[in-house]
Formats: structure tokens, sequence, C-alpha cells
């Protein structure tokens, strides 16, 4: 942390005067939101230094050519850390959400946003082919036949000998080595951007759209990121939004390649669409059934049903009797398909602001943090420094502070209101955060009379 906040003085000149955790991802990576005035950017913290230097090279060639990513701003000695430009936004799975029409489609400024997203996805797959140092690229430099069989036994292992799925492991290999060579055929001397999701592209106040995650790029097929976006299963497009941009996608291809054979375009783009969704299950079995991570536990049901989807209307190409076999028995898996419903959880904590807002495990990233500061502190008096908020003489203290009764009730009443509304729309974890100068009196109070009103 404390090589982010140097980054952050030698880049802006200024000491970094608050620091946030952001959204945890699907990797190891930390990401910090770090702040001093109007002077805002965003500090990573990477293990795989050869991933950091993925990014930080793609990053510099597409800042250099004008596509919409972030800058990089500053890197460590030790290519660890860097940081980053903020991008003011929310990403297009949260605006899905908010823009979603109540029979679940999505509405013309959504269906306008995805259209700009998809030309800027030609533009990183071609120009992207020209700019970017391929030698940099992390784990591999193309998405080949290895890196296909990759994908596949990590559908295999994490998905579904996870959820006990019954096949017969030869016969499954056999298939997976067919439908290797089949995708392998495609051509392929486009950028890859790997992971081209709704949780990877940031929206803009004005609509713009703009690009992150990409440190996992490479050569390969441009069906693959087309498939990743329209078949994501988070994002719960229609089949007929899907059908929609994939021939705005291919009306565009037209324009660009004088020979461009649509049909052919079509029957390997379903192909990745099918290796997409099986990798993106490997990912769901690793994070959400092992670690028990649960958006990616919330995503199975949606990719259950893209699964259910291709199978009755876009079959395999090729005849893959075993995987087929395997697929359809994920996709008619009762319990893979169920939405699973839990209560709510409301978490209170007490803190030391000294020590920083704690983070959110839930990754919901909601919540309430309520300073305890502007309240009479018992700290200060000697008599108090040993004893702590759920200490007897601590409680009667504060018995005969009004402030503290008004300061209870006033939170309580807006964490009630909130309660009831999660409630209602089904959401599964709130956070409530009570902070003080030591986080020993006065937060700890506030946090045992909040958690002792939410049982009552």
């Amino acid at each position: 942390m404390q090589i982010l906040e140097n980054l952050f003085k030698k880049h802006f000149g200024v000491e970094t005067e608050k620091i946030e955790r952001m959204p945890i991802s699907g990797s190891n990576r930390e990401y910090y939101k770090l702040s001093a005035g109007n002077h805002v950017a965003v500090g990573t913290i990477g293990k795989e230094i050869k991933e950091n230097e993925a990014f930080i090279s793609f990053t510099n060639s597409f800042h250099k050519a004008g596509l919409p990513v972030p800058e990089i701003l500053e890197v460590s000695d030790d290519k660890g850390s860097y940081l980053q430009t903020f991008i003011e936004g929310i990403s297009l799975f949260d605006y899905l959400e908010s823009h979603r029409l109540p029979d679940g489609e999505i509405d013309e400024s959504t269906l306008r946003i995805y259209r700009k997203v998809l030309n800027h996805l030609r533009d990183f797959q071609m120009k992207g082919a020209d700019i970017i140092d391929f030698g940099k690229c992390y784990p591999r430099s193309k998405f080949d036949s290895q890196s296909i069989m990759w994908d596949l036994n990590y559908f295999k292992y994490y998905f579904l000998k996870a959820t006990h799925t019954v096949f017969d492991e030869q016969l499954l290999e056999d298939d997976f080595l067919k439908l290797t060579e089949y995708l392998c055929s495609a051509p392929s001397n486009f950028f890859l951007y790997r992971d081209f999701q709704s949780r990877n592209i940031i929206i803009t106040p004005d609509g713009d759209p703009y690009f992150i995650d990409y440190q996992g790029g490479r050569r390969g097929a441009m069906h693959y990121d087309l498939a990743s976006l329209l078949y994501d299963g988070k994002a719960k497009l229609s089949p007929e939004t899907r059908d929609y941009l994939l021939t705005d996608f291919i009306l565009g291809n037209i324009g660009y390649f004088p020979n461009f054979q649509e049909r052919a375009f079509a029957e390997m783009f379903y192909a990745f669409a099918y290796v997409r969704i099986m990798q993106a299950c490997g990912a769901y079995g690793y994070r959400g059934i092992l670690e028990q991570k649960q958006h990616f536990i919330k995503s199975i049901p949606p990719a259950m049903k893209n699964l259910k989807y291709l199978l009755d209307n876009h079959p395999l190409p090729i005849e893959l009797p075993e995987l087929t076999k395997a697929l359809r028995s994920i996709a008619e898996n009762e319990e893979l398909n169920t939405e699973k419903k839990k209560k709510l959880t409301v978490t209170v904590m007490s803190f030391s602001y000294k020590m920083g807002i704690p983070y959110d495990p839930s990754g919901n990233g909601g919540g309430f943090v309520f300073d305890c500061r502007a309240i009479h502190n018992p700290g200060k008096y000697e008599q108090y420094k040993h004893v702590t908020g759920k200490d007897q003489p601590v409680i009667d203290f504060f018995a005969n502070e009004p402030e503290m009764a008004e300061f209870c009730q006033l939170t309580q009443q807006i964490v009630e209101m909130s309660i009831r509304k999660y409630l209602k729309r089904g959401f599964e974890n709130l956070s409530v955060l009570f902070g003080c100068t030591g986080g020993q009196h006065r937060s700890v109070y506030s946090a045992e009379s909040m958690a002792r009103f939410i049982r009552e």
C-alpha cells in the first residue's frame, strides 16, 4: 500500500488523502481508489509480474492508438504495483440492471451502447493485432490448441466433476480433441481480448464505453470475444437481442472484409459460444462451488439457460456425442438451473478510522458507514481507557449522553428502511459500519446497539 501512495505522490505531487478498496474480481489482483482533492487514480497490486507487464504493455499500445482504455500513470520499480486513471462510470453489467425493461428486454439506449461496444471490439481485434507486442502475452501468446484444451479441462475438472456429472472420460477427451481441431481452423490473426464481458466494460455518464481487464489477451479468432459478450450469463440477454447484435457485427465485418463468409462465420461462432460457456463454467465451479464466492454461484443458472438454448437451437456443428451428452446433462440439471434464495445477512462492524474503513467481504460493496466521532468520547477519561463500548461503565456513560441515544435512533431508522427494501428485492448482504477514532468506545457501543435493534 505504501508503494501505491508513493506512486500517487510521485505523479500528482501531493499526499494521498483517501484510499478505498474496490470490489474484488475473479483474480488475485487488488484494486484501490486513491484520491486527494481533485486527483483520483486506481492503484493495482498484482503478484503475477508477467501479467502486470502484459496489462501495462497492452494499455500503453491501446491508449496510443486512441482506444478507450485507462492510461498508465506510474509503475513501481518491481512492476508489482501500478497506477492508472480512474474512469468515472458504472460497469455495463450494472447499467443493464438499471435499464432492463419489465419483460427482461433491454431498452433502446442500452442497445445503442452494445452497438458502440461491438464497434470498439472490432477495433481492438484488428488494430490490436498490429500494435500489440505479443511477446508480452501471459500465459500464452496465442489462443491455440493448448489454450483451448486448458479451458476444456478446466471445465471438466472444476465443473463437471464438481457437480458430479456422469461421463466417460476417454470419450470426452476424444471429443475435446475433435472440437479443438475444428476451432483451430478459424482465422486467428486477431487480438483476442479473452474476457470480453459486461463487468469489464465501464459506461461513462455520457454513455461511452471504456474497457478494462484485457491482460489475458493474445492472438486468436474474433468469434471468441463476440461469444463472450453475447453469451455472458450474468448479462441475461434475450435470444432476440443476441441474434440482432450478432447480425449487426456480421454486417459490419462484410464492410471490412470483401470476401467475408457470413454463414461460415456464424457456424464457427456458435462453436466458440459453447467453448466460452464451458470456460466460464470452469470459473464458476472453481470460484463459486469450491471457494463459495456468491456472485460466481449466481452466474450458474443463467449460464445453464444459455447452454440449453444453444443445444436446442444451435447444436455443435460437428459430431461430438459424449460432450453433447455431458452438456445436456448439466443444462437439464434442476439444481444447477435453480437460483438459490438466501436470507438477508446484515453484517454490523465497528472500526477505527486510524486503521481505515473495513472491506466488505461479501463483494456487494453496499451498505452504510456511520461516523461516531461527533459524539462525546469516554476515551478521553482515564477510567474508561481500558474498557470498551461493551462494558457496563461505558454503557452507563452513554446512558447520560442524549446525543448518543439520538444518533442510535436515527441510524436505526435509516438501516430499517434499507432492510425492508433489501428483503423485498431479495438482496443477500448489507453491511453497517460504525467508526470512531480508536474503534473502542463510541463505535463499539453503536454497533452493539444496532445489532440488538436488528435482532429484536
